[in-house]
């Protein structure tokens, strides 16, 4: 069987999996659909049925300060058959997302940019898994399945960064730039993916048409990009009938965190218990914090960009205002392309064990505090900051592991010797 086929039939049967849950658990689909690990204010299903029935009724779904989604999501889902008689078609739509994105990432781990970049090559890169495991490790993590039963537009999003790095690892920057511009567009923070994705796009630049000079490549995908996001900002003035109040509603609202509904993250919490006076400083802080990593990683992990890119994802999933298993999916579908390196980190088990710990005990502890009425918000927040300690170790022994690779072949008699802090 070749490789090709082997790859449809794992689609198929991921499809066919998630498209017979749907059938037969539609409560367990409702059930996520409602969860707040699964979904957000601002990507949440429920709202954006809420949104497109506002839309369909000729109502601004913006005036309500429910829907925070973006505009041109509501004529794609008005296309669709109403989801209530026919669900099918929506299911589809989900279903194919997924799919494109395994495809995407498939792509990623057969170009090999993992293992040998442009500026350095890894002494391990032959130890990797093949496109057909890595896609099959995201088709079937329990987290990416139930972002999609739970119809998140994370789906979307995740889609659209995975195909922005396909697209680069093949060298196609302009096709890749539009990608990330889509998602930047649906969820605003993969524009902090853009600089270590312009990285890769330079580097992967087919010698046919290559741009020698850097500033002259960066400055023309970077108008790529802006030129890609005020089209699709325009398009969606026009949807939301001649008005820029969706700005505030869907890129405001993160910017300043207006909607304070629990989810995985550490911002709810936090300016729950802010006093009003402190909220503005605050906040620039936590969005300082987050930018500060993208420059960062760029300057020392230049010679990789894709590990930049894995790392920053990991990264966003922590500590972005609204996260949701859904990033969690998207940096778990990537570390597999850093197999080759994985003999190097050292708290893989505790940090898997610390997220299967608090994936099992943070929808027992919400239910105690909302439900039940024999806890408060702390016992949710308490797993919450477990939960992002089991991310933070992970991600941070990636990182650890790939500069340990790196370091290794700079200085080749300290391999296998421990290293350690003075």
């Amino acid at each position: 069987m070749s490789s090709r086929t082997k790859q449809q039939s794992l689609y198929l049967a991921a499809a066919s999996f998630r498209l017979i849950l749907f059938a037969a658990l539609p409560r367990l689909a409702d059930l996520l659909a409602s969860r707040v690990e699964v979904s957000t204010p601002v990507t949440g299903f429920k709202r954006l049925q809420e949104g497109l029935y506002l839309y369909n009724h000729n109502v601004s779904p913006y005036q309500g300060g429910v829907f925070h989604q973006a505009p041109l999501l509501l004529p794609l889902f008005s296309l669709l058959p109403d989801f209530s008689s026919i669900p099918i078609f929506t299911h589809l739509l989900y279903v194919s997302a997924d799919i494109i994105s395994a495809d995407a990432l498939a792509t990623i781990a057969n170009s090999g940019e993992a293992g040998a970049s442009r500026l350095f090559e890894s002494p391990r890169k032959d130890k990797k898994w093949s496109g057909l495991m890595v896609a099959a490790a995201f088709l079937f993590n329990p987290f990416t399945i139930a972002t999609c039963l739970g119809r998140t537009t994370s789906v979307f999003t995740t889609c659209m960064i995975l195909l922005a790095i396909s697209n680069a690892v093949q060298g196609k920057s302009f096709t890749s730039m539009v990608a990330i511009s889509f998602a930047s567009y649906l969820s605003m923070y993969p524009l902090l993916l853009a600089p270590p994705l312009l990285l890769l796009c330079f580097d992967r630049q087919p010698a046919a048409r290559r741009i020698e000079s850097a500033p002259k490549f960066y400055l023309t995908n970077s108008a790529v990009l802006l030129g890609a996001i005020s089209l699709l900002l325009s398009l969606s003035f026009v949807v939301a009938g001649g008005s820029w109040e969706f700005l505030w509603s869907t890129y405001g609202i993160q910017l300043t965190l207006a909607d304070l509904t629990p989810n995985v993250g550490l911002w709810w919490y936090f300016f729950i218990e802010m006093f009003d006076s402190f909220r503005a400083f605050f906040l620039g802080v936590f969005w300082l914090h987050l930018a500060s990593y993208v420059p960062a990683l760029c300057i020392r992990i230049r010679s990789q960009p894709l590990a930049v890119l894995t790392i920053l994802l990991g990264i966003l999933s922590i500590f972005k205002p609204y996260p949701s298993v859904a990033d969690m999916s998207l940096f778990l579908g990537l570390v597999p392309l850093y197999m080759h390196v994985a003999p190097l980190m050292r708290y893989s088990f505790v940090a898997s064990g610390t997220m299967m710990y608090a994936s099992v005990l943070g929808p027992a502890f919400y239910y105690l505090w909302i439900y039940a009425g024999s806890g408060n918000a702390n016992f949710f927040y308490a797993v919450t900051l477990v939960w992002s300690v089991g991310q933070s170790l992970l991600v941070s022994d990636l990182a650890f592991a790939v500069l340990r690779d790196e370091w290794e072949v700079k200085r080749p008699g300290m391999v296998g010797k421990e290293v350690r802090q003075i």
